[in-house]
């Protein structure tokens, strides 16, 4: 491939430009360079399945190997600077921004495409719901991002500008009001077409009702230590429509096989391996005597009983320290050998729950906080089937409010064991709320600092250097300047 070729590609990831749409570089260019038997607009059906897919898949490949080391599940050996939070060095992952433009960039074609003919009205508001979801892993991984301008490709706009956090947030346009606007376009939707492509609820509208009323109770309590949330939050939990079933749980199953397989069972065995319990995760199973840590992990193979589990701390420095991965809790086998059992997870019923615990003991809604806390224990267990011990939720560390236990403390750290590989979740919530406390990693290469956002991929700086100069709220590109929510 030529020079100007890759630096087109790059252009093309970088900006999220549609290729659809760019403009004509020579005179006829479009006529002589368009296929007459070829289509020239993507089914939204089609374009819909693909936006879900790709990013449920690339996300959750992306949670597994590079946010389960941020947010301290998993520790990663044999020279993995990624762990040591080097986060330039991603040895597997680590590099989101790609895959979420991408798909931002295609489910921005579905939202055109809905605008302007009207037999496929259904597609806008779920795309728009969609575009909340993936906007706000964006800006909550990276800060300060381009936003407004970046879909603008076809207006030849290849630099574009950068906006604020909380004018991503809370601004025309933005999360929040994105989510309103589909919400609101479901229920009114009165049209004879159904929503095809649809891999989360099979056309549901109701689900994705509930799917986007669930999220703007999550952000809006991800905003709540910057806003005053509590009248915001009171509506959503008095519309009715939030998930509280795990049949209301937006996700989408992996198979055992290929090609809907999840990716770390391709991988060849010792790269999968490389990928062993945390110290971190190692203390709290044990210290809510927790059965998930089967269904997670594996016993170490020097155990003959098959019993004992055991983590290692984060952030090793491999030149220095000789590990036998056969001392230590491999990854479970739903991450490699049984992927059927795992989903691709947006959003579940169980994590609403959490949210709901969380904003009744902040006082926002005026509800029983263990009542929630329990339901999405429950739910947790149900969902990764594995039996809830009849004396979890009623003794020990994990009753709610009890043994001198923070019940803030034990909302966040379970929906933190919840949301495994589901992205940046637990890292993020961590920024956000100190919970679970995290360790100081083995060999730091980060001033024993944990990161609070990655930094922009080097593309930026090299192709859209002015814009990435003035997103001075990142101090240079600082992994430990927090975003606008963190400050």
């Amino acid at each position: 491939m030529s020079k100007n070729k890759k630096m087109k590609r790059k252009i093309y990831l970088l900006f999220s430009i549609s290729l659809i749409f760019l403009g004509s570089c020579t005179k006829d260019f479009e006529e002589i360079n368009t296929n007459p038997n070829a289509p020239i607009e993507v089914q939204p059906s089609l374009l819909l399945r693909q936006v879900i897919y790709d990013y449920g898949e690339e996300m959750s490949y992306e949670g597994f190997v590079a946010g389960n080391l941020l947010g301290q599940y998993f520790t990663a050996i044999d020279f993995n600077l990624f762990d040591r939070h080097s986060l330039t060095e991603p040895q597997f992952g680590g590099n989101p921004w790609f895959p979420i433009y991408t798909n931002l960039r295609d489910n921005e074609i579905i939202i055109d495409f809905a605008r302007s003919n009207p037999s496929a009205a259904v597609y806008e508001g779920p795309a728009l719901i969609l575009k909340s979801y993936m906007s706000a892993a964006l800006t909550d991984i990276f800060g300060d991002v381009p936003y407004s301008e970046a879909l603008n490709g076809k207006e030849g706009n290849v630099t574009p500008a950068y906006d604020s956090q909380e004018l991503i947030y809370t601004g025309e346009d933005g999360i929040l009001s994105n989510l309103d606007k589909g919400i609101a376009l479901l229920q009114a939707y009165n049209g004879a077409q159904s929503l095809e492509g649809d891999i989360l609820f099979n056309g549901n509208l109701e689900a994705w009702i509930k799917f986007g009323y669930s999220l703007k109770l999550k952000y809006l309590m991800r905003l709540s230590n910057k806003m005053d949330v509590s009248t915001l939050v009171q509506s959503v939990f008095n519309s009715n429509n939030l998930m509280a079933s795990n049949v209301d749980n937006a996700t989408f199953d992996f198979t055992d096989g290929p090609p809907n397989n999840f990716r770390m069972a391709t991988l060849r065995a010792g790269d999968f391996n490389l990928f062993i319990m945390s110290e971190t995760m190692e203390e709290i199973l044990k210290n809510w005597n927790d059965p998930r840590m089967n269904t997670f992990f594996r016993p170490i193979g020097n155990d003959p009983t098959g019993t004992e589990f055991k983590g290692f701390l984060n952030g090793p420095d491999a030149s220095s320290t000789s590990i036998s991965v056969a001392d230590f809790s491999l990854s479970g086998t739903i991450f490699r050998e049984n992927t059927s059992a795992l989903d691709a997870n947006f959003i579940t019923a169980a994590e609403v729950q959490f949210l709901l615990a969380e904003a009744a003991e902040r006082g926002f809604i005026s509800e029983n906080a263990e009542d929630y806390y329990n339901a999405g224990v429950m739910l947790s267990f149900e969902y990764w089937n594995t039996p809830l011990p009849v004396d979890y939720l009623t003794s020990g560390n994990t009753a709610y409010n009890q043994n001198g236990n923070d019940p803030i403390e034990q909302i966040i750290s379970q929906k933190w064991l919840h949301n495994i590989i589901n992205g940046y979740e637990g890292w993020i919530e961590y920024r956000r709320t100190g919970f679970p406390q995290l360790k100081t990693i083995s060999a730091s290469l980060n001033n024993d600092l944990i990161p609070v956002r990655l930094p922009y991929p080097a593309d930026e700086e090299a192709l859209n250097r002015e814009n990435y100069n003035n997103a001075t709220a990142t101090n240079q590109n600082s992994i430990n300047s927090p975003v606008w929510w963190d400050e």
